[in-house]
């Protein structure tokens, strides 16, 4: 029986057919963007494209890897060629075709023309100039930009306007990948609610017939890896390989899983587990659920000659009255083609390398895990909307909470629905160190982490940076959610 692979890259959709896996498409290298005298600079549009909602850069439907070094500046000039009128549905009707940018995970001011997605927004036919001033003392990681207009941020998040940011200098915190090659991979969902190959794509990523929990499930939304559908990875037996991959799904969570491999974790969302522990450098694991916005950057190695090996996420349970969140295959592993095997040509260098000392920041938090939160989150739902202690954000609210520059606080993040949320707050990062109660056997510094439904976190905030004074916001990272009302304002004061 024929198959159908739909290929969803540079914003175009293209069916092509296949018999088994033998036409599969290589995992495509997005463009990207460098430092020229410690500035980066691009201009990005807002566009509609068959109906959706897309980046265009350079003349192409895509969404660019921003590549910066601690201390370079991201100058980016953002362009609202939406319609004035949308035909798409929003999570609070009617669509307004507003947008901003959102620097997820970067210790950047909240202020214009930084990371302000207050009060920075573009209407159809209007301009934002952004310049990003990244501080001298950043970590290095994997981070990415999306688009963040309260009410409008699920559909075009959803129709994929996202994209990779990398600063640069991992090699300071772990060696090892200096040498590597190294693949950024945008993970996205995609909606085939309305797909007339809907039935076809699921066989075509394998997503089996019932859920987690046995019960058959609608499946609304599939993974595409860079813009394609199960495309290939080539990597060669016990090749080491650097991957970055960042969640950038509005509403879905991986559950990431190499076929008999593991991942050598080198850092999370954007955070390197030296930065917080030297002793820890790596840790290995042979799978690992993320949130959506959350990031991994791990070394794999490849599988033995002559076996079948996939890049996959598991199904992940999110609570009663969760979405349907299936497990299906992201991508294949292949051995590359044979002029490739046994070449000891280097590869070329695509990363500038920062060859200054790593810089550590332990810290001892026992006494602060054990004092009664400082603030506390509560997440609630019900059939009119979502909401944060009750409730429901507007952009003329007043700040929820505040927090002094130079201090770290406790907060506990209680989810009292029946569905999994993903807290996320802007600027800073964040120990997250107990899950109800119960100390992590892997505490781990984060931008983002799941709540479970009915349950708690307990987490230790990051505010001694002073560059992040001014207006934030905290919310859920289900990005429907947070459109109605599941997000509100922190200031940050000195």
């Amino acid at each position: 029986m024929r198959r159908a692979q739909i290929l969803l890259l540079m914003g175009a959709q293209v069916l092509l057919p296949a018999l088994g896996r033998t036409q599969t498409v290589p995992i495509p290298e997005p463009p990207q963007v460098r430092a020229k005298n410690h500035v980066v600079s691009l201009t990005l549009h807002a566009v509609s494209e068959n109906g959706r909602d897309a980046f265009a850069f350079d003349g192409a439907n895509a969404a660019p890897v921003i590549r910066a070094a601690p201390g370079d500046v991201l100058r980016i000039t953002y362009i609202n060629d939406l319609p004035s009128k949308s035909s798409e549905t929003c999570a609070v009707n009617p669509c307004m075709n507003m947008t901003n940018l959102h620097f997820h995970g970067l210790a950047v001011s909240p202020n214009a023309p930084q990371d302000d997605v207050i009060r920075m927004l573009a209407m159809p036919g209007q301009v934002l100039h952004y310049r990003v001033q990244i501080p001298r003392d950043h970590s290095p990681g994997l981070f990415w930009y999306h688009t963040h207009p309260h009410g409008e941020s699920h559909r075009q998040v959803l129709d994929g306007m996202s994209g990779a940011i990398v600063i640069e200098g991992m090699e300071r915190y772990a060696p090892q990948v200096r040498r590597l090659r190294e693949r950024v991979m945008v993970v996205r969902g995609r909606s085939i609610e309305h797909d007339p190959n809907a039935a076809e794509l699921r066989h075509e990523v394998e997503i089996p017939s019932k859920g987690c929990g046995g019960d058959l499930e609608a499946v609304e939304e599939i993974f595409t890896v860079n813009g394609v559908i199960r495309p290939r990875i080539e990597i060669a037996p016990k090749e080491r390989q650097f991957w970055r991959i960042v969640n950038a799904s509005p509403d879905r969570y991986l559950d990431l899983q190499l076929d008999g491999q593991t991942f050598e974790i080198v850092a999370l969302d954007g955070m390197p587990l030296a930065y917080r522990e030297p002793d820890g450098p790596t840790r290995t694991t042979d799978h690992l659920l993320l949130s959506p916005a959350g990031r991994l950057e791990a070394i794999v190695t490849g599988p033995p000659s002559g076996t079948l090996r996939a890049l996959r996420t598991l199904c992940v349970d999110t609570g009663p009255d969760g979405d349907p969140n299936p497990g299906m295959v992201l991508a294949d592993l292949t051995q590359p083609s044979s002029d490739r095997i046994g070449s000891e040509s280097p590869r070329k260098q695509v990363h500038a390398v920062d060859k200054r000392p790593p810089l550590y920041k332990r810290l001892d938090l026992e006494q602060l895990k054990k004092t009664t939160p400082d603030f506390t989150v509560t997440f609630t739902e019900d059939k009119n909307g979502f909401y944060i202690n009750g409730r429901k954000f507007a952009l003329d609210a007043r700040p929820m909470t505040s927090a002094r520059v130079g201090t770290y606080q406790h907060w506990r993040i209680v989810n009292e629905t029946a569905e999994l949320h993903p807290f996320h707050i802007h600027q800073v990062h964040f120990l997250a160190y107990a899950e109800n109660g119960v100390p992590l056997s892997h505490p781990a510094w984060l931008d983002t982490v799941n709540v479970p439904y009915r349950g708690t976190v307990d987490v230790i905030l990051d505010f001694t940076d002073p560059v992040i004074k001014g207006m934030s916001v905290f919310h859920c990272h289900l990005l429907n959610h947070e459109d109605k009302g599941m997000m509100a304002k922190i200031l940050f004061t000195k």
